[in-house]
């Protein structure tokens, strides 16, 4: 579990799987930024209790839940997103609309960046969010990571193809990095 001022990560559990995957259905939520959409509530929570031990998973490894409350209002994961390069992707969502624009999502990605470069050895952590995105690009930013480019047409949803931004940020950017 990773604690911070405003909210928790923990690993989800069963409970949480259906709240997940009704924010991953939303079209509102996921799919305007994101093509990621699970057949049925089974293979979300197979995937949810199987995302621990596979670095290639992509779905939620916490759920993000308000330390005052423990209301759930998100989640975030990362994975191995190159065979041969040796840098994680982590990725970020708050399901709950009304807890956004609060820096909830801020604290968690700081939360989970700096539990990977304490418990990863990796030296280059990434993201990429669709160019439309423009909160996401913005959170990123505030909290130290470099947008380094983009990928035209990398990312195919809602009937047309659409851009994304790269960023990224080394253990030696990072504040306080913690040794590997």
């Amino acid at each position: 579990m990773l604690e911070g001022s405003q909210v928790r990560l923990r690993p989800p559990t069963a409970q949480d799987a259906a709240l997940l995957f009704e924010w991953y259905q939303d079209p509102e939520l996921v799919a305007p930024f994101d093509r990621y959409e699970p057949d049925t509530i089974d293979t979300f929570a197979a995937g949810l209790a199987g995302a621990a031990h596979d670095p290639n998973s992509l779905y939620p490894r916490y759920a993000v839940e308000l330390r005052a409350t423990g209301t759930t209002v998100g989640c975030v994961g990362w994975y191995r997103a190159h065979p041969v390069l040796e840098y994680i992707d982590v990725w970020y969502l708050l399901g709950d609309p009304a807890q956004r624009g609060k820096g909830l999502g801020r604290e968690a990605v700081q939360l989970l960046v700096t539990d990977l470069f304490r418990t990863q050895t990796v030296h280059r952590i990434g993201a990429t969010c669709d160019v439309e995105n423009v909160p996401s690009a913005r959170l990123l930013e505030r909290i130290g990571f470099r947008r380094e480019g983009s990928l035209r047409s990398a990312l195919f949803h809602h009937a047309r193809w659409h851009d994304v931004y790269v960023y990224g940020v080394t253990r030696s950017e990072w504040p306080s990095p913690p040794k590997a």
